[in-house]
């Protein structure tokens, strides 16, 4: 089957077009169909394409050499849009020129420019920013928003759950995913007059493609208890990111645990096939690619400092999304669900 061609801004993330090419290399290695929009400085392109046969072939390069900055205000960023790599590679999904833009770079400069370019769909108030967290369960849980939206009402979080179900939907199979609102407690009188006010609204609504199940606590986001998080920007971040560092802590201490002594450097020879588990669970390269959710288009972030296996991962993701047409899923559950009237309550 043939896709849309993929626009890959080769010059974002932390090590820029050696890792974004070698990343889009691995993943057309496993998947031979895919084509690429390659948006950056052409002559560092070409000379990363060399230690890649084949993918010349299969990608166009588009010139750029303006780069948009890791710290650099969505507001600045976004008047240089036109002349930037990752404004450039984004236009090209406005243009119809590419199926799907993929980038490493600033994440808020890129929600802007995503906005500005491909709008939001109709139907639905905000976008927002989806992500696959590991899990002890069978399936991986879909997050959102993960910070496009800092403050979010009821509306916003029945729209996120909607549009979370939908990609799960995709990524799990499952036809009906668990969905739950993130809380400071299950019980029905806990939380934010919003968060009350969205999960009436989701109990009512029995036509939905989920099955809502109330609320969640940050702690049991990684139990696999269920298949969609639903929160705020706000909240959404600071979980990512607590969720990020308790990975790394833990990491961090088995490795000094086991070189404290020879002893311990012993237990780890025993222990490494346990270790070596743990460590690519723990890989968040292995869950790389988070999803503007709600654009007339497919946008897919890269995290920063993704190496070229996470960045093969964020480029499949978005083939998978253009594979089963994500847009059109969602603005069928919105139609089909009575979004207009959820939207109301």
């Amino acid at each position: 089957m043939s896709l849309p061609r993929i626009a890959i801004d080769a010059m974002g993330g932390d090590e820029g077009v050696r890792v974004m090419i070698e990343g889009a290399a691995l993943a057309r290695r496993r998947h031979d169909r895919f084509k690429f929009l390659l948006v950056g400085d052409e002559t560092r392109i070409k000379a990363a394409l060399e230690d890649h046969p084949g993918m010349a072939e299969a990608s166009e390069i588009l010139h750029c050499e303006d780069v948009v900055g890791g710290d650099e205000k969505p507001s600045r960023a976004l008047r240089r849009a036109k002349t930037t790599s990752m404004g450039l590679a984004v236009s090209a999904v406005k243009r119809g020129e590419a199926g799907a833009a993929v980038s490493a770079g600033n994440t808020g400069a890129l929600m802007a420019m995503s906005k500005l370019a491909l709008r939001t769909m109709p139907g639905l108030d905000r976008p927002a920013l989806a992500a696959l967290l590991p899990t002890l369960g069978d399936n991986d849980v879909i997050m959102l928003d993960l910070g496009a939206n800092r403050e979010c009402d009821a509306r916003n979080l029945v729209q996120f759950a909607i549009m979370g179900a939908a990609y799960s939907r995709i990524v799990t199979g499952i036809e009906r995913p668990r969905v739950r609102l993130l809380n400071i407690g299950t019980e029905e009188t806990k939380g934010t007059e919003d968060i009350q006010a969205a999960a009436d609204s989701l109990r009512a609504a029995s036509g939905l493609a989920m099955e809502f199940e109330g609320y969640t606590e940050a702690d049991k986001i990684n139990r696999g208890e269920c298949d969609v998080v639903v929160c705020d920007g706000f909240s959404g971040n600071i979980a990512l990111k607590a969720i990020e560092g308790a990975a790394r802590f833990v990491t961090d201490l088995l490795k000094r645990a086991f070189s404290s002594s020879i002893r311990s450097k012993v237990g780890f020879l025993v222990s490494r096939p346990a270790t070596e588990l743990l460590r690519h669970h723990l890989d968040p390269n292995n869950h790389n690619g988070a999803v503007f959710l709600g654009l007339n288009g497919v946008v897919v972030k890269s995290h920063g400092s993704a190496n070229a296996k996470g960045v093969a991962n964020a480029v499949e993701v978005a083939a998978r999304l253009l594979e089963d047409d994500i847009t059109n899923r969602i603005a069928k559950d919105l139609g089909e669900l009575g979004s207009e009237e959820l939207s109301a309550k």
